[in-house]
């Protein structure tokens, strides 16, 4: 006649990692901001899965700070690395696909 009574818990809420953005330093959902990778091999680029060997550093999807990557050495004191103005522009040409592709506005 032991019934025991347990109560339901709600269940819990799965924790989304934080990051911040190196150019406002605005903390937001890992998700919400993309990484830009310094790769031994293939060198700077945007890292989509997040998990890509190198020093990463991480930009939120708006154009004013994708218009201070492009105008400063943010990323170079970030990813300890020098970024070359080539570089830069491949960066932001490849933001610029996957707002088109994915929708992202900023």
């Amino acid at each position: 006649m032991a019934t025991s009574a347990k109560k339901k818990q709600p269940k819990r809420q799965k924790h989304a990692p934080q990051r911040t953005c190196v150019v406002c330093r605005e903390k937001k959902d890992k998700r919400d901001l993309l990484r830009i990778v310094n790769n031994a091999d293939d060198g700077v680029m945007i890292d989509l899965t997040g998990k890509k060997n190198g020093r990463g550093a991480y930009v939120c999807s708006s154009a004013t700070c994708w218009d201070k990557v492009k105008q400063t050495n943010i990323l170079d004191s970030a990813l300890k690395a020098q970024v070359g103005p080539d570089t830069k522009m491949n960066l932001i040409n490849r933001f610029q696909e996957l707002q088109k592709e994915m929708g992202i506005t900023g």
